[in-house]
């Protein structure tokens, strides 16, 4: 007794607690809504820290080079255009785009595809069978009022307790027609407690088996309309995969670009560089001939100014390469700084192409991917026209049933009685008919289809106009940076012949100014740029016009692959798993760019001019001996 009362409060305090746990609630993990058994309303908001989200860390980073502190001892890094690429497909994961001197991610990555695959079996999984069993036990007991005569005998209130049991098993599955097709099983054996006067059996059991058809004959009818939600799949995941493409194909172009943009931005250094060498050495010079006597305040002051322009300029061309080097580094997937100095030595293209005006109209118009999801979204909006002229129709059903009943239990004799369900039988066929008077929903939305429908198509014929266009663009560019690259060569070759002449003058002292030098100096350090830049135009306008024709990717020789994972199969996690597609990598590309041993700004051939030395002018010759002179 006493260990009773000892043990009496524990429990106590045991029941308490478990009620504080359901009433008040237990918190969950971060971010999770803590469990309680009573929701309180939300009377504010609940922001957590920062520090409370899951944590992710970058990995370990060198700092970028800067004009002030460039990476000296870097190593370099020869990088081809072919390598270049090949690298941006390795890291493609997400696509990245090149804008301006940036790259940014497109929004698409590899896994898009596969995502938008998996509604086709969404849209499928109507037409899979479907089971259902239900099991459910009774125990019924109503009470009831017995009154016996004669009156002076007080009614009574008595029940009668039954026991029961409800099975119900179904199988059911849609067709491709738009029928529904069901088997269901029932039965439902009853034992009652006490037998009633006049009971035939107990228990007894009845029982059921029913077979039925559904058939739609006007609205749900026709297979085009019952499977257009697969096809609409089908064609989303065909858009997914070409959105895909087109953001790759912006990525190869970027690459490109962005190649071709550090190779000018290292030629441009390399003039500047140039530029600053004549500049110092000339400025040395005249500080020189100064100090001799032999040129003026003028001349020095004019050599400072544009020593100082140059190196001005210098810089913002350096700022310029590392600009351009961290785009590309960020368009490739590398980190913004690294243990290698990317160098490209792949020469820029000087030979002429012409296109055929007919043949990239028709490569464009059956490759181009933007105008492929336009076609997609013209046939999906048709499936849909399909689909919203069936609802549109009045809703006229063919019913046919047939049933099997059946019954089984035992006599107050305890004789077993059972009935053949083969002589118990039902059946029934019907029409079924109902109609919104007006059809007014049904009829907007044909409508509704029917005008997006000519809304697409001209959207069609608008990015074909559009595409035409940016043909015709790429066209005039590449004749006119080519021919601007043609007219600059020959104005830096002229340029180069102009500063050696002047160079000798200067030389020779023939030159009074130092003007002439200078402007000599700027015009070979400006055509030297004019020329790479149209070069450089050049070259990535050929990518901008494979790309608008929808064929960069087949140029380079770029596949998409299909990466597939293990996921759950129709029977569960109860068996081994089943293949399903992942992603859409993407194959290496194919050799296409030459590839040399030295940078390739040094692939243009352009010489460098001598430093501007001015000849010293000789001494004046010695008096030549005379009357009281010495050596007379």
């Amino acid at each position: 007794m006493l260990t009773d009362m000892r043990h009496r409060p524990a429990g106590v305090h045991w029941c308490f607690g478990a009620c504080v746990v359901l009433l008040v609630g237990s918190s969950g993990g971060p971010g999770q809504e803590p469990w309680r058994f009573v929701l309180p309303e939300q009377r504010h908001m609940e922001i957590r820290d920062p520090s409370q989200f899951a944590r992710v860390r970058f990995p370990d980073l060198p700092p970028p080079a800067t004009v002030r502190t460039p990476e000296a001892d870097v190593e370099t890094l020869h990088l081809s255009l072919d390598e270049a690429i090949r690298m941006a497909l390795e890291r493609a994961e997400v696509v990245r785009v090149l804008a301006g001197i940036t790259a940014v991610s497109s929004g698409r990555t590899i896994y898009d595809p596969a995502i938008s695959n998996t509604r086709i079996d969404e849209a499928k999984a109507r037409f899979d069978p479907r089971f259902a069993l239900n099991n459910n036990f009774f125990r019924n007991d109503d009470p009831s009022l017995v009154a016996t005569p004669p009156a002076p005998a007080p009614p009574w209130v008595t029940g009668v307790p039954q026991h029961a049991y409800d099975m119900q098993m179904g199988l059911a599955k849609d067709t491709a027609t738009g029928g529904t097709a069901s088997m269901n099983l029932r039965t439902s054996p009853i034992r009652d407690r006490l037998a009633l006067p006049g009971q035939a059996m107990n228990p007894r059991a009845p029982s059921s088996t029913e077979l039925s058809y559904t058939q739609p004959l006007l609205q749900g009818a026709g297979v085009r309309a019952n499977v257009a939600p697969i096809v609409i799949a089908r064609i989303d995941t065909e858009r997914s995969f070409f959105q895909l493409k087109d953001s790759v194909q912006r990525m190869v172009r970027g690459v490109v670009e962005g190649y071709w943009a550090l190779v000018l931005a290292r030629v441009e250094v390399w003039a500047l560089r140039q530029q600053v060498g004549q500049g110092q050495e000339a400025f040395e010079r005249a500080a020189a001939s100064l100090e001799a006597g032999l040129s003026t305040a003028a001349e020095v002051a004019q050599a400072r100014s544009a020593l100082a322009t140059f190196r001005a300029n210098l810089i913002t061309a350096e700022a310029n390469v590392l600009q351009r080097e961290a785009a590309l580094r960020n368009l490739l997937g590398l980190p913004p700084a690294g243990r290698a100095m990317l160098v490209p030595v792949t020469p820029m293209s000087t030979e002429r192409v012409e296109p055929h005006w007919e043949g990239i109209l028709e490569l464009a118009a059956e490759q181009r991917p933007d105008l492929i999801e336009l076609k997609l979204i013209l046939e999906a909006d048709q499936q849909r026209l399909q689909m919203a002229q069936n609802q549109a129709l009045p809703r006229l059903d063919a019913v046919a049933l047939y049933r099997w009943n059946g019954l089984e239990g035992r006599l107050p004799d305890g004789a077993f009685v059972r009935a053949d369900p083969n002589d118990f039988t039902e059946w029934q066929l019907g029409v079924n008919f109902s109609v919104p008077l007006g059809l007014r929903r049904e009829r907007a939305a044909v409508r509704q289809q029917e005008l997006l429908i000519m809304h697409d198509r001209a959207n069609l014929e608008q990015g074909l106009h559009a595409a035409a266009h940016d043909l015709a663009e790429s066209l005039r560019n590449l004749a006119q940076y080519y021919e601007q690259y043609r007219a600059f060569s020959e104005a830096r070759q002229a340029a180069w012949t102009n500063l050696e002449y002047q160079l000798a003058d200067y030389r020779e002292g023939r030159a009074t100014l130092y003007l002439n030098v200078l402007q000599a100096i700027t015009n070979w350090g400006n055509s030297v740029s004019a020329e790479a830049q149209a070069l450089a135009r050049y070259n990535v306008e050929l990518a901008y016009l494979e790309e608008r024709t929808g064929t960069i990717l087949e140029s380079h020789g770029i596949r998409f692959l299909e990466e597939r994972f293990c996921a759950i199969g129709p029977l569960g996690r109860a068996l081994r798993d089943r293949p399903y597609p992942q992603s859409s990598p993407l194959s290496d590309n194919a050799g296409r760019y030459p590839s040399g041993d030295e940078a390739s700004e040094k692939a243009m051939k352009i010489d460098a001019p001598a430093p501007p030395r001015r000849q010293q002018p000789a001494p004046p010759p010695a008096p030549l001996p005379g009357p009281n002179r010495p050596g007379k």
